[in-house]
């Protein structure tokens, strides 16, 4: 390969990387993670808040996380 890079990904699935996971693999609180998904501090992942409540969905896929932080974690199908 001409001044070309090889780059072996990992296997990413579209898995939601749960908040908590995330939190420890960077090294910083879930309340961290969570509050700079809902002001567009972070573009790993997104945060919906529903109309009628003040709670909020989160969803984080594996390659957005990786992209991101560097961080990937390979979950067997159950």
């Amino acid at each position: 390969m001409e001044n070309g890079y090889y780059v072996d990904l990992p296997a990413f699935t579209g898995r939601n990387v749960p908040i908590t996971e995330i939190a420890i693999a960077i090294g910083k609180t879930p309340q961290y993670i969570r509050y700079g998904l809902q002001h567009g501090i972070f573009n790993f992942g997104y945060a919906v808040k529903n109309d009628t409540s003040s709670e909020f969905n989160y969803y984080c896929p594996d390659k957005k996380v990786w992209e991101e932080t560097g961080y990937f974690k390979e979950v067997p199908d159950e």
